[in-house]
């Protein structure tokens, strides 16, 4: 008999690790097969709220923010490119910005209304990492959306009119005020939390300790 497992997964799509750790919690749930019926909801949250429309070169970015020396920021994308190549996602190494991501967040709202925010998750994973997709656009947005089978022109609306920014600023407080400070933060049933790209193996067994207690 399979146990219910709420799953809310707060992340950014800037975030290589986010992608990371949704990979790794994917194919932990493909492990645990039937022991656990899991519903994952996406839960926004900005690592750079203030970033500007064109965005920031992501080395620079990093060496203001962390203080990163070009070295330390190669070792780091190293390491990122080689956990990705582990999970099955591929982190292309050209050159890329930051971004920012509230327009990508409102459409993720959108779509779990639709029941495709898991798929838009990951063509915007994809856009960003893989194709170097800048996921601010509103064109390259709507074309997203239109590849996981929204209705494009809904898209469009929703970019255009600025729908659902209260409920993803309201939502981007709450896990704030709930002490999320950096993504991922994976939290089981609204009462354990796991944060971090952690390996599969750690999400299996922090599933079936959750899923035992």
């Amino acid at each position: 008999m399979s146990t219910p497992l709420k799953i809310d997964f707060v992340s950014d799509i800037s975030c290589p690790w986010c992608i990371i750790g949704l990979q790794a919690l994917e194919q932990a749930l493909a492990q645990l097969g039937s022991e656990v019926s899991a519903q994952i909801h996406l839960q926004p949250y900005e690592l750079n709220p203030t970033m500007p429309a064109e965005g920031q070169d992501i080395k620079e970015h990093i060496a203001e923010k962390y203080g990163s020396s070009p070295e330390q920021i190669e070792s780091i994308h190293t390491t990122i490119r080689e956990r990705g190549a582990e999970l099955g996602f591929d982190f292309a190494s050209g050159e890329r910005r930051i971004y920012n991501t509230f327009d990508a967040h409102r459409l993720l709202h959108w779509a779990e209304q639709e029941g495709k925010q898991l798929a838009l998750k990951h063509a915007l994973f994809k856009a960003y990492f893989t194709d170097l997709k800048n996921p601010s656009d509103r064109a390259t947005l709507a074309d997203l959306a239109q590849r996981v089978g929204l209705d494009r022109l809904r898209a469009e609306e929703v970019l255009a009119s600025g729908q659902y920014a209260a409920e993803v600023r309201e939502l981007e407080q709450l896990w704030i005020t709930r002490g999320v400070s950096s993504v991922p933060t994976i939290i089981f049933n609204e009462q354990y939390a796991v944060s971090g790209g952690q390996p599969v193996d750690v999400f299996v067994g922090a599933i079936r300790q959750i899923i035992a207690a």
